[in-house]
């Protein structure tokens, strides 16, 4: 071995050491049960994964992705992070990447909130902007090969970075934590898709462990992934209005065969659940947890509908706080054509009456 491969070694494993002292240094984060009637005979939960150290689900991501660029031997001493992403997973990076003493270039649109964009920056990382969500694949590739640095690819490597198996992936910690409720093996798993890399880790996970527990895959308006799943071939869709999931494209970490459902959400009523959690529990949630959780509802009243009884357990992706000068102001809003006050109508009508007043879901195979 020479001296440069052997430095090179070395900085590899001290890395690594960092990175696993930082997640043996955290806690696992909470699951929130939801005080539903209890003669509904249904228990939701949330699990908070705000509570990580960079405030969103993609702290795993993150972690994770860091990781399985170091033992592939991509991530070398001095090289620049490049991450093409809306604003979640480059915040997590960027915060990965000070923690190796690493420059970190994050490639988003100009409609990324700017509470991510200081928090990026807050953790010593820079932004480069695109117009379109369809450029930041060629911008950051750019970026990364003018730098001598690496293209992290969160879309390409999110769905085989983190093991499925069960070794402190998201899914272990949920069916963990279920075990004393009284419904512990949840009848659905609900998440979005932004990567694919959660619903991919979390459809296996259940598969392998032979859960009977299905996965509905919850999706914004315009976005590829829905048409994708439902028509069995790429689609085109657009750039999604809700911050964190829906593309343009199915990215190569989205893994349709591994979802039992997928439920279309207008961005109007992924914005109204979120408010409606905050004005109804106190807790505050972004957007993406909207999405989320309109999917929920609409499965609660289909159990109900057919007299079951079970659990839903979902994701609370990142908090609201990050959204005060975007989704959480209505006059940013009107000038996307987002009004959620008739959703926000819909899921009080729901929570009077336990019915949804709409057509059910018809997006199970």
């Amino acid at each position: 071995m020479t001296i440069s491969a052997a430095a090179d070694r070395a900085w590899s494993d001290e890395a690594i050491r960092r990175i696993e002292a930082e997640g043996n240094r955290s806690a696992d984060t909470h699951l929130l049960a939801l005080p539903l009637p209890e003669s509904w005979g249904i228990d939701v939960y949330l699990k908070d994964e705000s509570t990580h150290r960079t405030g969103s689900l993609k702290h795993r991501l993150a972690r994770s992705l860091f990781l399985f660029g170091l033992v592939n031997g991509w991530i070398r001493e001095g090289a620049t992070i490049v991450e093409a992403s809306s604003g979640s997973t480059a915040v997590s990076e960027a915060y990965f990447a000070q923690l190796l003493g690493l420059p970190f270039v994050a490639v988003m649109t100009r409609s990324t909130s700017p509470e991510k964009i200081a928090l990026i920056e807050q953790y010593g990382g820079t932004c480069s902007f695109v117009d379109g969500a369809s450029e930041v694949y060629a911008a950051a590739e750019r970026i990364a090969a003018e730098t001598g640095g690496h293209y992290m690819d969160q879309f390409t490597y999110a769905e085989r970075a983190t093991d499925w198996r069960g070794n402190n992936n998201i899914a272990e910690s949920i069916f963990r934590q279920m075990e004393h409720e009284r419904f512990p093996v949840p009848e659905w798993v609900v998440v979005g898709a932004g990567t694919g890399g959660t619903s991919a880790t979390i459809g296996r996970y259940l598969r392998y462990n032979r859960y009977p527990t299905r996965l509905a895959v919850v999706d914004p308006e315009n976005s590829a992934f829905y048409p994708t799943w439902a028509e069995g071939v790429a689609a085109v869709g657009k750039p999604s209005r809700i911050e964190g999931i829906g593309r343009p494209r199915p990215e190569p970490s989205f893994i349709p065969s591994v979802i039992d459902a997928m439920i279309q959400v207008p961005d109007a009523a992924s914005v109204a659940a979120s408010r409606h959690l905050r004005a109804w529990t106190g807790i505050s949630a972004g957007p993406s947890t909207g999405t989320n959780l309109w999917g929920v509802w609409k499965l609660v009243a289909e159990l109900k509908a057919a007299g079951q009884q079970g659990s839903i357990v979902s994701l609370l992706c990142d908090s609201g706080e990050r959204y005060a000068c975007s989704y959480n102001d209505d006059a940013w809003l009107a000038t996307r054509g987002l009004d959620p006050e008739p959703a926000l109508g819909l899921l009080e009508d729901f929570f009077e009456t336990g019915e949804w007043p709409v057509a059910t879901m018809r997006s199970v195979r």
